[in-house]
């Protein structure tokens, strides 16, 4: 018989033989469950989707003795409220169960969706941004649980260390939901990255001036044929150990020295360089014809010095740049870099920024941008308007002009002469 189920009540009722149910009078649907061993349970019982006698009643269990039956009572009305809204607290219970936190789907996603779709630079990325950052914070958490507040404490604490690897990781994180949604795991349409505003990101440019690009022409020569010379820590217990000082020099194999100026020359990319196979070179029509790269399929153009680089390097296996497996590529030539910048005196420079220095030297002989992008590769004109303020600008010669003349007639400017003589 149904009782208003109070602590006196539920007393009663474990004092009774058990296991036994109450049904309390005040909330349709609420009860209690005592079992024999003296646990409680309180319940609601309901009927899911549009309910009706034919649709069969659900017991959905919830709490146990740490909730009075007050709070019993409202936790109640709140679950009774949803299925009203045709809510179904069973049936989410058993998604929840069944659904995988981040860190496991985030695994399925590079194994399935990444791996098929994105380029190998992509995932190796991906999986650092996830590894790195968003696991740390995220992996435990359920993907549905996952909030917009939540990415957006995760997107600061990453930007105030590197804005750039915050903006990557939110974007790794905006696919992995996106794919979420089409394996059915969380509704479509729903994803937390939403509403996050990208940091601000300075392009970090730099550009090898002549006296530069001379310094390290020198710094590889010497590296490739007599070696640089190194310095070892006397303090250190190996030094007695280490070479005799006319023998410490490093020396780099002729295929890293031939990768670097193919970089300088060219403005390829590293990968492009690293993974360019004998099969790739066209040497009738002095092109690359890469089958795959960041932007795709695409033609590089081989000037004159570059083909007669490549018309010198002896072919070993199959990538131009050979390395010690026959068939695989170099892995990366940082440790050589690091060793030639630092002779050259190049402190800071990338080698990604070889690249820049080829488009400049474009930009600063008077070729338009398109012409630029086209050589490069670009696929978006705005990636290479990054170049525009070293180009030969008419409208930097127009106002040059005025300014001359306009200062010449007040009497206090050198003449456009003694400006270019100066120049």
């Amino acid at each position: 018989m149904p009782i208003k189920l109070s602590k006196r009540t539920v007393d009663a009722l474990a004092a009774a033989p058990l296991p036994s149910i109450g049904y309390d009078t005040e909330l349709k649907g609420f009860g209690v469950r005592l079992g024999a061993g003296g646990s409680l349970s309180w319940f609601i019982e309901y009927r899911p989707g549009a309910g009706g006698r034919r649709v069969a009643k659900k017991r959905f269990y919830f709490g146990s003795r740490e909730f009075t039956p007050e709070q019993a009572r409202q936790t109640a009305k709140e679950l009774l409220a949803a299925v009203a809204l045709g809510g179904d607290p069973m049936k989410d219970r058993i998604r929840e169960r069944q659904s995988l936190t981040f860190s496991e789907f985030a695994e399925r996603y590079l194994a399935e969706e990444a791996q098929v779709k994105l380029k190998p630079g992509t995932i190796a990325n991906y999986r650092i941004a996830i590894r790195k950052h968003a696991v740390p914070d995220l992996g435990r958490i359920k993907l549905d649980k996952i909030s917009n507040a939540d990415l957006a404490r995760l997107h600061t604490k990453i930007g105030k260390t590197s804005t750039v690897n915050a903006n990557r990781t939110m974007e790794c994180i905006s696919s992995i939901f996106r794919y979420a949604a089409t394996c059915n795991i969380v509704p479509v349409g729903h994803n937390p990255t939403k509403g996050l505003r990208a940091f601000r990101e300075n392009r970090r440019e730099r550009f090898l001036s002549s006296e530069e690009l001379g310094r390290l022409g020198e710094a590889i020569r010497e590296a490739e044929t007599v070696g640089i010379p190194y310095e070892i820590d006397g303090s250190k217990p190996s030094a007695k150990h280490a070479p005799k000082p006319e023998n410490r020099r490093i020396q780099i194999d002729v295929y890293t020295a031939a990768a670097f100026r193919l970089l300088i020359l060219t403005g390829a990319r590293l990968r492009e360089i690293l993974h360019l196979k004998w099969d790739y070179v066209d040497f009738q029509r002095g092109l690359l014809l890469l089958p795959d790269s960041k932007t795709g399929r695409k033609a590089i153009v081989l000037n004159a010095p570059a083909l007669a680089l490549l018309q010198k390097i002896e072919r070993a296996w199959q990538y131009v740049i050979a390395s010690s497996d026959p068939d695989r590529p170099k892995a990366d030539l940082n440790r050589p870099w690091r060793t030639i910048s630092k002779r050259a005196d190049l402190a800071g420079v990338r080698i990604h920024d070889l690249r820049h220095t080829h488009a400049s030297v474009g930009a600063a002989a008077g070729l338009s941008l398109p012409i630029i992008g086209k050589l490069l590769g670009h696929t978006q004109a705005s990636t290479t308007q990054r170049y525009a303020h070293l180009a030969s600008d008419p409208l930097k010669e127009a106002s040059e002009k005025i300014g001359l003349s306009l200062s010449a007639q007040m009497g206090d400017t050198p003449t456009p002469e003694k400006v270019e003589a100066k120049r």
